[in-house]
C-alpha cells in the first residue's frame, strides 16, 4: 500500500467526513479559509466584536449579502462558527466563534503583522498594540470573546 505524502511532508491522520482536494493541511486551510471574506468575517468577530448579519454587512469592505450568507453557512459548516437565536428576537441569529475560530486568533495576527511589515496598511494603532506585546494582545481577544460568548448565554 503506498501513502500518499502532500507537497509539505505531512501524511493524512485522520478520514474527514469533509472531501479536500488533496490530503495537505495546507490545502485543507485553504479549503476552509481561503477567501478574503471569510477572513474578514473572523476579522470582524474577533477584533470588531461583530456578531449579528447586519454588523457584517456594515463592514467597511462591503460584502454582498449572498456572499455573507454563503461565507457564514461555510463557516459554520467547517466548524468556525455556530449560531444562536437572538435573546432579544428569537427571529434573527447571532454568529459565534467556536473555540476551532478563536484558534485562529495568532493566523490572523500574523497575517496583519506580515502585511503592515511589507506594505503601506491603515490601522497602524492596532499594528503597533500587536507588536507590543503579541501575547497579551491574543489573550485580550480570546478574552473579549469568551465574555461575549458567556454573556449571550446567560441572558
Amino acid at each position: 500500500m503506498q501513502v500518499k505524502i502532500c507537497y509539505c511532508g505531512q501524511v493524512p491522520k485522520k478520514k474527514s467526513s469533509l472531501k479536500w482536494r488533496s490530503p495537505c493541511p495546507l490545502n485543507a486551510s485553504v479549503e476552509m479559509l481561503g477567501d478574503r471574506w471569510s477572513l474578514l468575517i473572523i476579522r470582524d468577530m474577533m477584533v470588531r466584536g461583530s456578531r449579528t448579519y447586519k454588523e457584517f454587512l456594515q463592514s467597511y469592505e462591503g460584502i454582498a449579502t449572498n456572499i455573507l450568507a454563503d461565507r457564514l453557512r461555510k463557516l459554520g459548516a467547517h466548524g468556525i462558527i455556530t449560531t444562536q437565536r437572538d435573546p432579544s428576537d428569537g427571529r434573527k441569529r447571532i454568529y459565534l466563534l467556536t473555540a476551532k475560530g478563536i484558534d485562529l486568533a495568532p493566523v490572523l495576527t500574523e497575517m496583519v503583522l506580515w502585511a503592515a511589515a511589507h506594505e503601506d496598511t491603515g490601522n497602524q494603532a492596532l499594528v503597533r498594540l500587536m507588536k507590543k506585546d503579541k501575547a497579551q494582545f491574543l489573550a485580550g481577544v480570546r478574552q473579549r470573546w469568551a465574555e461575549k460568548t458567556i454573556g449571550s448565554t446567560t441572558r
